[in-house]
């Protein structure tokens, strides 16, 4: 289990994006990926699959794992603890436990990401919200004029289903799901393998649309250039008085659903006030998924960001 929030009792599986729809013919990226046995060409030949190719993420997979093929899919079924936590010392009346530190190898393999991300060129994005706040009809809407411009891709966080996969798709973006099952957030681990199913993005954008929640998902660095947090108007204002970390970890909140705010009695100033104390240096902009409202000001923040992919090469040299 994940010992810094308890989930993840079990490793996600990751679902690979229907090729027809998402314009990817076997594996188009240049990276090359390990089999090891764990699935058979049924990734290859562009079927359903239920994990990706296994690479570096903290675990053996040689131990506890279940392979079994299910017609069109072959699911992979780990139960071996990515945390890492060990029970080093026991008496009749207690245990003691003594952890690696939990964000380590997310660490280690963000750098990974990070490089990769570089090295193509890409714009990495992580959105964060509460679970209705509308990051994927926030997408949806977005996407349809950033694909115009540039390569764009979605990985996307659920616990279970692939809807909002299918509604990214719909647009004709490429969109890789992870179901993380009893998993509260996305980790490193699982953006690595997910992108390396994506097709080509060289000089876009990535969205990573995090799984719903304004608490774990603050603490797990993905590789990406910033965290951009979507804050509804339906949620009342002191939300980041209440989850400071994720809006102190963001660059960004976007505040949703304006068209909603008079019938909520929603007061901007109190909630831009609430999150300045949290993080003085976050920008905010008001915009709407439904209306379009904002989204002018949302596609300039995007094109001027450079300092991100700055940030991506100082990590990767840190």
């Amino acid at each position: 289990m994940c010992a810094l929030c308890g989930c993840g009792e079990r490793v996600p599986s990751t679902k690979r994006a229907d090729v027809q729809n998402a314009g990817i013919k076997g594996h188009r990226r240049n990276q090359a990926h390990d089999h090891h046995g764990h699935h058979d060409d049924a990734v290859c030949a562009g079927q359903d699959v239920r994990c990706v190719p296994p690479t570096d993420h903290g675990h053996d997979h040689h131990d506890g794992c279940n392979q079994k093929a299910h017609g069109d899919q072959a699911l992979v079924d780990c139960s071996a603890d990515p945390a890492g936590l060990k029970v080093v010392g026991m008496s009749s009346n207690r245990v003691i436990q003594v952890g690696r530190c939990v964000l380590s190898k997310n660490n280690q393999i963000a750098a990974q990401n990070r490089a990769r991300f570089l090295a193509d060129d890409l714009a990495v994005y992580n959105l964060l919200s509460s679970p209705g706040a509308g990051k994927t009809s926030l997408l949806v809407r977005a996407l349809a004029e950033l694909k115009r411009k540039c390569s764009v891709g979605v990985i996307e966080g659920d616990q279970q289903t692939s809807n909002d996969a299918e509604r990214i798709r719909a647009t004709g973006v490429p969109a890789i799901q992870i179901n993380t099952g009893k998993g509260c957030h996305l980790d490193a681990a699982m953006v690595g393998q997910a992108y390396r199913l994506l097709p080509p993005l060289n000089g876009g954008i990535l969205f990573i649309e995090n799984v719903g929640n304004l608490v774990c998902p603050a603490a797990f660095d993905l590789g990406e250039a910033c965290k951009i947090v979507v804050f509804s108007t339906t949620e009342g204002e002191d939300k980041p008085l209440k989850y400071p970390d994720i809006f102190a970890a963001s660059s960004l909140m976007l505040i949703n659903k304006v068209d909603l705010a008079p019938m909520v009695d929603f007061d901007f100033n109190r909630t831009i006030e609430f999150v300045a104390r949290v993080n003085p240096n976050i920008e905010v902009l008001a915009v709407s998924a439904r209306t379009g409202e904002g989204f002018g000001a949302l596609y300039a923040w995007l094109q001027k960001q450079p300092a991100h992919r700055r940030r991506l090469v100082e990590g990767a040299r840190g």
